[in-house]
């Protein structure tokens, strides 16, 4: 079954924030080899995702393969000028060749729908790209996404702690589109050469409670898995999978 419209505009912002973050989010160099050799791979990055085990029985996992491709913006934004920004730039950009992972999780009907992203960089790039996005995330007042057809829907946006740091950048966007209301809890947060966008995604209810108890069953998952904790800028590391050499 199709997801309900609403549920289409959510996930418009999702990608969006998603991509903002992502390899794509800024237009840079390629990174030095000494750089990316010390990355964690993608491999190691998608042990570190979010599962549908994780999160409950009435989940359904849907793995990203990777973020839309040049051209294929998520959706048309506008408001919040420094967010917007980055957002509509990825539709010009080609992607940077670094480590990414990213994963779809879909309650009952798409409803509550998680997502998570984590992209490694080197630790200054991953500064510069960090602030940048926390800082657009700060200074967003409310945002319009395209909801796939004519429509569109604005989301008011406020800040809000989702998980244990207060310093980790989260915000509430709450709007409607069609009658129906749509909520949205999005936060970004980094583990030394890692960042990770987390984001929940409702129709008809705004459960902060549930989205900060999936925020921090990620951020968990990110630090066991990568060996590091949320906030360090020290290079993590990721434990050896089961049956792999060391």
């Amino acid at each position: 079954m199709s997801r309900p419209r609403p549920i289409h505009a959510l996930a418009a912002a999702a990608a969006a924030v998603a991509v903002a973050l992502g390899p794509a989010a800024l237009p840079v160099t390629a990174a030095p080899a000494q750089d990316t050799q010390e990355l964690p791979t993608a491999d190691q990055l998608k042990s570190a995702l979010l599962t549908a085990a994780d999160l409950g029985p009435d989940y359904t996992e849907l793995p990203v393969t990777q973020s839309p491709g040049p051209g294929e913006s998520p959706a048309p934004v506008t408001g919040c000028a420094a967010l917007s920004a980055l957002i509509n730039m990825r539709a010009t950009q080609t992607g940077k060749d670094l480590p990414y992972a990213a994963v779809e999780l879909d309650g009952p009907d798409g409803n509550p729908m998680v997502t998570q992203t984590l992209a490694a960089e080197a630790p200054d790039r991953l500064t510069a790209d960090f602030n940048t996005v926390a800082d657009a995330l700060r200074t967003c007042h409310d945002i319009t996404f395209n909801a796939g057809t004519e429509d569109s829907v604005t989301f008011t946006v406020t800040p809000v702690t989702l998980g244990d740091r207060k310093d980790a950048p989260a915000v509430h966007l709450d709007g409607s589109l069609a009658g129906v209301q749509l909520n949205a809890y999005v936060g970004i947060e980094r583990f030394g050469t890692v960042a990770m966008a987390f984001g929940y995604f409702e129709r008809q209810g705004t459960s902060e409670q549930a989205a900060s108890m999936q925020y921090r069953t990620a951020v968990a998952k990110v630090e066991r898995t990568l060996g590091t904790h949320a906030g360090s800028t020290t290079a993590p590391t990721p434990a050896t999978p089961a049956g792999q050499p060391v």
